[in-house]
């Protein structure tokens, strides 16, 4: 830090001023802070915010995502799925997931008791609601902030969460009567895309690289209605490429042949070789059906596929076995030591919240993004995925449409799939009409802002960001990024942990899962806050399982529970606990309805969350 000792001190005094509501709800102490501005540092004389958000909010985003980041590390099992089966891995994952899930929910609920009194977080993507590629379908979601969570003052969160409540449930409750309200209601909602442990298979591997935590935090909500995770085509390029095509009349989306895309690349880099041409998308043999004919294209074409191992820029080593977020920040070019240009691109798919996250992350960085809406499933060529979620669900013919898109190879019953999977989408407010989307088509309002809040667990190949770094003596160093039209900056922290290790486990842990594990919680004190824990904890731990029949209720299904989500005997131990805090407070937990296995009834499908 370059700062005189005395600013120094200010600056440490004033981010643990602002900061003490999440240093002290995981019992952590700020020995030190540390900025690095890549573009946009305010002046004295100029002393602005680098977002829509002020100063103090912007540092307990920041906070957030290190506490997050930190508590993951130390508590989250890392490298705890090396030699493990499928479903031991799937459980490291699960754990993993929680923990990260509980300490940015606890830090968001903490951040937003400082926001503006008529100011609302609503979580509208997030990520682990589905198995991904490799990945059978039984094991179930992963703990995740989802849509429709709302950090705000009570009586906002209120107001917010009984519309919410009624987009759920009231079918003639549309987004424009949602928003409408919002809009007259003179309440500012946040909308929010959050994946709290991207690369959470890495994570739990161990692995060097890639894992991270994500938030990014737009100022309108997102135009999304309901729960939802599926897939997008993506396709992300320097914006001079885009305008070099459009000079010759050639539009460059995700469904321009590739042939055309080099064309454009070759046009605004004139003289560049194709094996400087460097082409990031996902690998491994689950992605075959999907990607590997744009793996030929490219190769057939000459250009460098990314391969593992190869090295960037950063002078890391790349890895394309997830995590299709952070090579955005290298799609861009540059020059060798030779004078050659080099030129980086995304392309190939990615999940939905994260598609989402990278496309508003490209427009800050200056880069064109492309996004077309996949299914679920693997069984059909990238191409021909750009078709199938255009179909009509309801047609006489789309069974016979859809054979023709895979050359007779659906079956009557994968059909149904792809029927539920086009409403799925439809329902949520997904733009299905167009073939290709931006960013834009998420956004209510068409002027829109975005902070993007990164903090890295592990080093970070396409930045060079360093991961989490365990000093000794329960310190820790942390990096997290913060990216906005106005502005990008690390923000190193070195946080101490107030308590013993065992004793700070128990701080970042969720409350049911310490129960679960075998924790006493009868002879526990209870206070009222935990009624707000564990209805948190039970949208995060099985939001499958939950309905939201409006009224600040919730009902719990057990049946829907998969045994791979929580096994037999972890739901048997929740019910019993769910059961005794009913009992025994009857009117702090007069939100909760529980219904036991063989019990569940057939709901109205608009009830169902």
């Amino acid at each position: 830090m370059t700062e005189p000792s005395q600013d120094r001190r200010d600056i440490l005094a004033q981010w643990a001023f602002d900061t003490r509501p999440i240093l002290g709800r995981f019992h952590l102490w700020l020995d030190d802070v540390e900025m690095e501005w890549a573009r946009g540092k305010p002046t004295p004389e100029d002393p602005r915010p680098m977002s829509f958000v002020d100063g103090r909010i912007e540092r307990l985003l920041a906070m957030t995502a290190a506490a997050t980041a930190v508590g993951t590390q130390a508590y989250g099992r890392f490298g705890g799925a090396a030699g493990l089966d499928k479903a031991g891995m799937n459980q490291i994952k699960k754990d993993a997931d929680a923990i990260s899930a509980y300490a940015m929910s606890e830090s968001l609920w903490y951040l937003t008791r400082q926001l503006p009194e008529n100011h609302a977080i609503m979580v509208c993507l997030g990520e682990g609601l589905m198995p991904k590629a490799g990945e059978t379908p039984e094991m179930g979601s992963n703990p995740q902030l989802g849509f429709g969570r709302v950090y705000a003052r009570p009586e906002v969160a209120r107001w917010l969460d009984d519309r919410v409540a009624r987009l759920l449930n009231d079918p003639r409750y549309s987004w424009d009567d949602f928003y409408g309200e919002i809009k007259r209601s003179g309440i500012t909602v946040w909308g929010a895309a959050i994946d709290t442990l991207e690369n959470t298979s890495r994570f739990a591997l161990g692995k060097d690289t890639g894992p991270m935590t994500i938030l990014h935090l737009f100022n309108q909500p997102l135009h999304v209605l309901r729960p939802y995770e599926g897939y997008a085509g993506n396709l992300f390029l320097p914006n001079e490429v885009v305008e070099a095509a459009a000079d010759r009349a050639i539009l460059i989306n995700y469904r321009t042949p590739r042939e055309k895309v080099l064309e454009a690349i070759e046009t605004a880099y004139p003289g560049i070789q194709r094996k400087h041409i460097h082409v990031w998308t996902l690998s491994g043999k689950s992605r075959a059906n999907r990607i590997g004919k744009l793996w030929k294209i490219w190769t057939d074409l000459g250009v460098h596929l990314v391969e593992e191992g190869w090295t960037l820029p950063s002078g890391l080593k790349s890895f394309n076995d997830s995590g299709t977020y952070a090579p955005t920040f290298t799609v861009g070019t540059w020059n060798d030591d030779d004078g050659h240009k080099h030129v980086f691109l995304c392309d190939g798919y990615a999940a939905s919240a994260e598609a989402v996250q990278a496309a508003s992350l490209a427009r800050i960085l200056g880069l064109d993004a492309s996004l077309s809406i996949f299914t679920s499933r693997f069984d059909l060529p990238y191409d021909r995925e750009t078709s199938v979620m255009h179909l009509d669900p309801s047609a006489t013919d789309f069974v016979e449409r859809l054979k023709r898109l895979s050359d007779g190879a659906c079956a009557e019953e994968s059909a149904a799939d792809y029927r539920r999977m086009i409403r799925d989408g439809r329902d949520a407010g997904i733009d299905l009409r167009k073939p290709t989307l931006t960013v834009d088509d998420f956004l209510p309002e068409k002027r829109w802002e975005v902070l993007a809040v990164i903090g890295y667990m592990c080093d970070d190949p396409y930045t060079g960001a360093p991961g989490v770094q365990n000093l000794g003596n329960d310190r820790w160093r942390v990096t997290v990024r913060l990216v906005s039209e106005r502005g990008d900056k690390n923000i190193n922290f070195t946080l101490r942990l107030m308590e013993t290790h065992e004793q700070g486990r128990l701080v970042f842990t969720p409350l049911l899962n310490r129960f679960l594990s075998g924790e006493d919680y009868q002879n526990r004190a209870v206070k009222i806050s935990d009624s707000g824990r564990i209805r948190n904890e039970l949208q995060t731990l099985c939001a499958e399982a939950l309905e939201f029949p409006g009224e600040e209720h919730i009902r719990i299904h057990f049946d829907r529970i998969e045994p791979t989500v929580i096994a037999l005997d972890k739901q048997a131990a929740l019910l019993e606990i769910l059961r005794w805090y009913s009992t025994r407070h009857p009117l702090w937990f007069s939100w909760l309805e529980i219904v036991p296995p063989g019990q569940s009834r057939v709901s109205n499908p608009q009830e169902v969350c």
